[in-house]
């Protein structure tokens, strides 16, 4: 490449010697064949070395746009690039809706899946668990389709896979019917009614976010987005669990323009409106940050917190914001919340990877006892021998990645670490 290219953060130069943007899937399957090392980029916000390479990488940006929807079968196929904030209107519009969605509408479908990127919500899986079959390019050009149930652990390993089996280029997700949120902000919950009140406060609505700066005995905010259609959905208590309801929008930052964020205040809105944080038509930061987020089993949360509290002041000094949100188990091999009910700890860094590191090792340090699994994208330091006691199936990705990439083409120096050949 004659002109560098990195990460949406910027601390992540890619070491690929060439990018590729194929415009047809033949182009992209002859593409695969000949190359002996070769990686999928999407839109770059990771924080690790997950999508480098020092062989070639591929965007499937230039691929045919693809948006199907099956009414009959309550799905909708779509090409692997498209980023979320480009989909969910249209699939509101045909009258139907995605379980969730993360912060950001920004991401592309493809990488969100592929590192188990998530929403909140007790009840609502990652994003990857509305993927009902992906379609991939595989080492040797070849296009193989896995789909929910007929392909059995070859689909629960590929769906978090770290584009580690092939590059991905469509994937047909699960679709509800579409439904209105009403989002809520409270200032200043006490820390002592969330230790005492978790999963009461953590289940106050269909997705609930606790946004905390680590400088004192309280959350500085939750974010409760709530169903109009359920019982109560529309209502907002002016005083909850010690937090009083915010008068003003809020961004989880402060001093950061509440524009950008999606409306609050209770104002009635479209699922794919409220449950994000930030609106598709404001680009987000360019990159003034960095990010690490750990999932422990959500038993643990208070006592998980409670373990940092120790180093509160260090996180602090080199912290933007921290959010604590929860998913639901899942099936999927990788994903940071298999088989196990999760509390996700993130954790939004100012951009200063040397300050940071240290922190984050201390950070990860207090976790260790409740065997706190990293997002697969974000900066962690987890070594590899306690990451495989982390997940059951482990081992066995390994050979799935050793069955369909012999050869090692779509490696790299992040899963020769985790998931070493041979």
């Amino acid at each position: 490449m004659t002109t560098p290219l990195h990460n949406w953060a910027g601390n992540v130069d890619f070491r690929a010697r060439r990018l590729h943007r194929p415009g047809s899937l033949a182009e992209l399957r002859s593409l695969v064949a000949g190359s002996d090392r070769i990686r999928a980029l999407g839109t770059g916000h990771s924080f690790n070395r997950i999508a480098d390479t020092t062989g070639d990488l591929v965007s499937v940006a230039g691929l045919p746009p693809v948006l199907e929807v099956d009414r009959a079968a309550r799905t909708v196929t779509v090409s692997a690039a498209l980023r979320y904030g480009d989909l969910v209107g249209e699939l509101h519009r045909a009258g139907f809706a995605l379980h969730n969605l993360g912060s950001l509408p920004h991401i592309s479908v493809a990488g969100a899946c592929a590192t188990g990127t998530h929403g909140s919500g007790p009840d609502n899986g990652n994003l990857a668990t509305a993927v009902a079959a992906l379609e991939l390019v595989t080492a040797d050009g070849g296009l193989v389709t896995l789909r929910r149930g007929a392909d059995g652990d070859d689909f629960l390993g590929a769906v978090v896979g770290l584009g580690a089996l092939g590059v991905v280029t469509r994937l047909t997700l699960d679709l509800v019917p579409t439904f209105e949120i009403a989002q809520y902000v409270y200032d200043d919950l006490p820390r002592d009614q969330l230790d005492a009140h978790a999963t009461e406060i953590l289940g106050g609505g269909y997705s609930v976010s606790l946004f905390t700066d680590w400088t004192g005995p309280r959350i500085n905010q939750v974010w409760v987005k709530r169903r109009v259609d359920a019982a109560g959905g529309g209502a907002a208590e002016p005083h909850w669990h010690g937090a009083t309801l915010a008068a003003e929008p809020r961004h989880p930052v402060p001093g950061m323009a509440t524009v950008h964020c999606t409306e609050q205040l209770g104002v009635p809105g479209p699922w794919h409106a409220r449950l994000p944080h930030f609106r598709l038509e404001f680009t987000p930061s360019s990159g003034e940050e960095l990010q690490s987020e750990f999932f422990v089993p959500r038993e643990h949360l208070v006592a998980a917190l409670t373990a940092l509290d120790g180093i509160a002041d260090r996180i602090a000094a080199v912290l933007q914001i921290s959010e604590i949100r929860t998913i639901a188990a899942d099936e999927l091999w990788l994903s940071p919340s298999y088989r196990r009910d999760s509390a996700a700890l993130h954790f939004t860094w100012v951009k200063d990877t040397e300050a940071v590191l240290p922190v984050l090792a201390a950070v990860e340090e207090r976790l260790a006892p409740y065997a706190p699994r990293p997002h697969w994208g974000k900066l962690f330091g987890t070594p590899p021998e306690q990451l495989r006691d982390r997940y059951d199936r482990y081992a066995d990705f390994a050979k799935l990645v050793r069955r369909y990439d012999p050869s090692g083409k779509f490696r790299n120096e992040m899963l020769d670490r985790y998931f070493p050949a041979g």
